[in-house]
């Protein structure tokens, strides 16, 4: 399924965590993107924890594809899917993102 078509609207949960998940479908495979980088995107560039809290309700990962977001000192952060970081990680790793703070 590509993200794209996937209706936001559909999803539930609040607009602002619709902006963040909508933002995250436009990040390309192979890509990552930090926080701050994705409230940006979401037209909420001063709202990193709040960004941060949407992307932790994300109701479809990895098909809206949060793993692809990670910590601005480079680190690969968390993630509330199954699995944990050791899914985000194989997900990542999958996509071709070489990560030298693992």
């Amino acid at each position: 399924m590509n993200p794209t078509d996937i209706d936001i609207d559909a999803l539930g949960g609040t607009s602002f965590q619709r902006d963040v998940w909508r933002a995250l479908t436009k990040i390309p495979r192979g890509e990552t993107r930090t926080y701050a980088q994705l409230a940006a995107m979401a037209g909420h560039p001063t709202a990193i924890r709040a960004v941060a809290n949407a992307v932790g309700k994300n109701p479809m990962p990895p098909i809206i594809p949060c793993h692809r977001i990670i910590r601005s000192d480079g680190k690969i952060g968390g993630y509330s899917a199954p699995g944990g970081i050791t899914t985000k990680r194989r997900l990542l790793q999958s996509e071709g993102v070489k990560f030298p703070k693992i």
